[in-house]
């Protein structure tokens, strides 16, 4: 399923330089904040897509690799970085292995729900632990579900819109299943679809993931900037640790 989503148009219309999760103002303290929790390693990312964050970040001195699932992606990647400045290994993010090993996994804009079941999830967890070396750290930014905005017998909430777009998610709560949809629109009678499943998780609930897998929680802030979390948090970017000892 997610490779006819991520497939060549999507991969061609998914750059919007400058603007959007592109802008200077998203992207810049992201590749900051992941530098710093490099520590001077080597950076793996899970579902590197386009390069978003991975280009920068490699142009900051940091070495990354990644893994992908959508050749597509990756083909739009290469117009940016070849194979020698950022390897690409192409799978999903529960199971591939990327050689070497890292001092940081990341996984960045809400990518983890992506995998549509717990189990995956879990095995995402695992698979990053084991690229990582004593005190390596992974990291996730994830948005945290709006259920408070779902009345009783309502089914979707409208979570962004703006001239020319409207962003809502149908929720399947029973599954924990929430399907993206976005609707881009001119003055014209035609709109144009694209919609993207996911599972989404609890805070606590990745915690616990995160535990299974042998992490502890170092970090939790509600952006890549560092503010607080608190019980209002739209999303969080949460930080978690391979004890030394291990």
């Amino acid at each position: 399923m997610q490779q006819k989503i991520w497939d060549a148009d999507t991969a061609q219309r998914y750059d919007t330089p400058g603007t959007g999760m592109f802008a200077p103002e998203v992207v810049g303290p992201t590749v900051d904040r992941l530098a710093g929790l490099a520590g001077g390693g080597r950076a793996l990312e899970f579902a590197i897509g386009t390069g978003r964050v991975a280009v920068p970040l490699a142009a900051r001195g940091v070495p990354v690799t990644g893994i992908e699932l959508s050749p597509a992606m990756i083909d739009k990647l290469r117009t940016k970085a070849d194979e020698a400045a950022i390897p690409v290994i192409v799978g999903d993010m529960a199971s591939p292995a990327a050689p070497g090993e890292y001092t940081l996994v990341y996984l960045v804009y809400n990518t983890i729900a992506n995998l549509l079941t717990q189990a995956e999830q879990v095995a995402c967890f695992r698979n990053a632990a084991r690229h990582l070396t004593p005190g390596g750290r992974f990291v996730i930014e994830l948005w945290v579900p709006e259920l408070r905005k779902l009345p009783p017998g309502q089914e979707a909430t409208v979570w962004h819109c703006e001239p020319g777009y409207i962003g809502l998610d149908t929720y399947d709560v029973l599954h924990q299943h929430v399907v993206s949809h976005h609707f881009r629109f001119d003055d014209s009678r035609q709109a144009q679809l694209f919609r993207t499943p996911h599972r989404y998780i609890w805070p606590a609930e990745l915690d616990l993931m995160a535990q299974l897998a042998g992490f502890e929680l170092e970090a939790r802030h509600a952006d890549w900037a560092g503010a607080e979390f608190t019980a209002e948090s739209r999303s969080h970017v949460s930080v978690y640790r391979i004890p030394c000892g291990q």
